[in-house]
């Protein structure tokens, strides 16, 4: 299957939900008009793309309504792929320029956030990357379990410490390990949690403070990791965790399994978050990284006869 093919299925259950309910609201329409727009807007807003990403994007598709002169309401599903596109396009880059470039990698329990570690770490070992993982989600015991079985899935190495050790020390430890082997990418499993804003901000920090120490210069990513299946819920966690752990970008998973994969807009659009990568499947090639044209295209194309 094709990179596209598998974004496309992947988007399957979203595009049934939101682009076939506006397919059969345009053919009800004879003209475009201020009623065909009110009812586009409700079914953005009903396809968990948010209520002011909905009137923003009815707005500009309107403006090239105008422009263009366009009469058929056919075309709208058109312009609204044009316009998902450049709304969501920019930013999609990894910034691992330099050896080692480090990847924090936080996120709740339960939203797959080990199994992306993993699902990265093959992906940049498939690019010819040498990767160490870190285990510094301490936290909770089994996150230390589950990443030591996707670090041997994927063939690399992994540092790790007891259940309740200082994350930092992992990260300092993990450092230590990658230049030694000269390690391209650090990738570390960071906090699971965000029941204190206050604990978690500290703890980043302090982080922070070891990675500017031990690595001066290094390219840097924080990416937090949403289960797409929790729709608006995944925007309110993206808001509260970009306030306390200063994000660089996201990491969507389980799209292949929700009707909610609208919710990629809002978080781009009022967040300002780029998605990096996108989650489709149960397998390890299944971490796709985002493209915001395929998405668009994947999201707003006419059902295949």
């Amino acid at each position: 299957m094709g990179l596209f093919s598998k974004i496309r299925e992947g988007l399957k259950k979203t595009r049934e939900s939101i682009s076939g309910q506006i397919s059969s609201m345009l053919h009800s329409f004879t003209k475009i008009d201020d009623e065909l727009f009110e009812e586009l807007e409700e079914l953005l807003v009903m396809g968990d793309v948010g209520m002011n990403s909905a009137q923003r994007i009815c707005e500009t598709v309107k403006k090239k309504v105008k422009e263009t002169g366009e009469k058929d309401p056919n075309a709208i599903m058109g312009l609204l792929q044009e316009t998902v596109a450049e709304l969501l396009a920019g930013g999609q880059e990894l910034d691992v320029k330099t050896q080692p470039s480090m990847i924090l990698v936080i996120g709740v329990n339960g939203v797959g956030k080990t199994t992306t570690i993993g699902k990265l770490a093959s992906r940049f070992k498939q690019e010819g990357k040498s990767v160490i993982l870190g285990a510094a989600d301490t936290f909770r015991a089994a996150a230390i379990e589950q990443l030591q079985v996707w670090s041997q899935r994927a063939g690399v190495p992994m540092v790790a410490h007891s259940e309740g050790a200082d994350p930092a020390a992992v990260v300092f430890d993990t450092i230590a390990a990658a230049k030694a082997r000269h390690c391209d990418v650090i990738i570390c499993d960071t906090a699971g949690r965000l029941h204190n804003k206050k604990n978690l901000m500290d703890e980043l920090s302090k982080i922070g403070r070891v990675i500017d120490r031990e690595l001066p210069g290094c390219s840097k990513e924080v990416l937090l990791v949403l289960d797409a299946t929790t729709g608006q819920n995944a925007v309110n966690q993206a808001r509260e965790f970009q306030k306390a752990a200063g994000i660089t970008g996201i990491i969507l998973t389980k799209l292949d399994g929700t009707a909610k994969g609208g919710v990629v807009i809002p978080i781009r659009e009022e967040l300002g978050l780029s998605v990096k990568f996108i989650g489709v499947g149960e397998q390890v090639d299944d971490l796709q990284p985002f493209d915001a044209e395929d998405f668009a295209k994947a999201l707003f194309d006419r059902p295949q006869s």
